[in-house]
């Protein structure tokens, strides 16, 4: 195990990601449980059509998908994507719809082409007392046709969305980027050696996917879709769906704040940070559109972060708000790289800490904070998230996902500013606070990390 570990991580560190890896428009309430199996469901249906005409198919979750999956829609994703449907351009106002139809028909139309019978507890099967030994959230699809041997394949979900197959190694890409880096410490040499910014630097690597005019529209595309998420969360009424009976509360906080008035008070500031990550993730939980911020369950934060940038800092600007997005997407490639952003490998701290930190460096970069002083509100960011588990309630992206990412948004504000006093220099590097969140998740266990078997998941009861 310890020789495939290394082997994992030296993957993950090897692997070349871009913007389009960790920021993704996708629907709620799970990047890792919704998201991804979608997106392995969609991927195994196209390759089972290419094989032939399948008469039947199956899908087994394993480990946090099978502990946490009904709470986390995870059927729903995997009815979703087996019916050719796209996480990116399903309506999530049809997905109720469409589901219950496969289940008043027991079949559906694999990869929209296709008619096969699909009855849950035989063709979708929760196997909750195993862990496939690559990744906590493990799948194995079968495709069975009229002549020849079953096909089957297995996929992981490895955070934020994105997902593999066969193992859970990250796919290699033959891509080269002008300005790589793979820690901290380089991210900072190599600012230092081209006397560019950490935005630069990602700007310049991201040129070997698309032109500059394509990326400042890719992030104005995410920036609109964040705030569009804020929007919606403020409008949104009534209970969430899952059976807490979770009471949305961002439109009655919104309506309130708007009636005391112009946003001079310095104590309100919190207020309304804290509705508008609220409001992104009760549209999260309700399953509404979000940004993968790195992370469905994290996805107010940063959100937050960036209109706090834009309606209470002075002089923002559209070049401000491009500059945090791509500074902390620099951020976020190093936990992916060295760790994970999977609340099933990390608990929370591999999600909310990771908004966090991402967040606060953002922030400090949006409002002209040296590259040291950007490294140092990243660490800070995660430093008081270490040891954050992921307990939630029935399984369900509700309590404490929803509050835990108000605080986490007043975390990276706090923490940019507490850099930005001070001139870069600190004991603790981000590299050492990254290693010691991978090391914490590993020897967390795994009750406290997306399956609902310890913490708040056991001691408040559901219902």
């Amino acid at each position: 195990m310890l020789d495939q570990t290394n082997a994992q991580a030296r993957a993950r560190a090897e692997a070349t990601i871009g913007l389009a890896d960790l920021f993704t428009i996708g629907i709620g309430p799970s990047s890792s449980h919704t998201v991804g199996p979608m997106r392995a469901a969609h991927a195994f249906a196209e390759q089972a059509l290419d094989r032939g005409t399948p008469t039947s198919v199956s899908c087994e979750l394993f480990g946090s998908l099978a502990l946490t999956g009904r709470g986390h829609a995870t059927d729903t994703a995997v009815m979703l994507g087996l019916a050719g449907h796209c996480v990116e351009r399903v309506d999530p106002d049809a997905v109720a719809t469409i589901v219950a139809t496969i289940r008043a028909e027991q079949k559906l139309s694999l990869g929209g082409h296709v008619p096969v019978p699909f009855v849950e507890g035989r063709h979708l099967v929760f196997r909750e007392d195993r862990f496939l030994p690559s990744h906590p959230n493990g799948m194995r699809f079968v495709a069975h046709y009229a002549e020849g041997e079953p096909w089957e394949t297995f996929y992981y979900s490895i955070g934020g969305g994105a997902v593999v197959q066969g193992s859970c190694e990250p796919p290699q890409s033959n891509v080269k980027l002008p300005l790589p880096f793979a820690s901290g410490a380089e991210l900072l040499a190599v600012a230092e050696a081209q006397g560019v910014s950490i935005a630069d630097i990602v700007r310049a690597n991201e040129a070997a996917w698309r032109d500059d005019a394509e990326t400042d529209a890719f992030l104005d595309t995410l920036r609109a879709a964040m705030f569009a998420c804020i929007d919606r969360g403020c409008r949104g009424e009534g209970e969430l769906p899952g059976g807490l009976k979770v009471k949305r509360r961002a439109r009655d906080l919104h309506n309130r704040l708007l009636a005391r008035g112009p946003r001079t008070d310095p104590s309100l500031v919190f207020d309304w940070v804290s509705l508008w990550a609220l409001a992104v993730n009760e549209e999260n939980a309700a399953g509404g559109r979000v940004v993968t911020a790195p992370t469905n369950g994290a996805a107010g934060v940063i959100p937050a972060v960036l209109r706090y940038y834009e309606a209470f800092c002075a002089s923002p600007t559209p070049a401000g708000s491009r500059t945090f997005l791509l500074t902390a997407a620099a951020i976020g490639f190093l936990y992916k790289k060295r760790a994970s952003i999977s609340a099933a490998e990390m608990g929370c701290q591999g999600e909310v800490g990771v908004a966090c930190s991402m967040a606060a460096a953002g922030l400090a970069a949006a409002l002209g904070a040296t590259n040291a002083q950007i490294e140092n509100a990243a660490e800070i960011g995660m430093e008081h998230n270490l040891g954050l588990t992921c307990d939630p309630i029935g399984g369900l992206v509700q309590i404490p996902c929803i509050e835990r990412n108000t605080m986490g948004a007043i975390k990276a504000i706090n923490a940019a500013y507490l850099a930005m006093h001070g001139d870069g220099s600190h004991i603790v590097s981000l590299d050492a606070v990254i290693e010691t969140m991978r090391q914490t998740g590993e020897d967390m266990r795994s009750k406290y990390k997306e399956t609902a078997q310890g913490g708040l998941a056991v001691n408040v009861v559901a219902c």
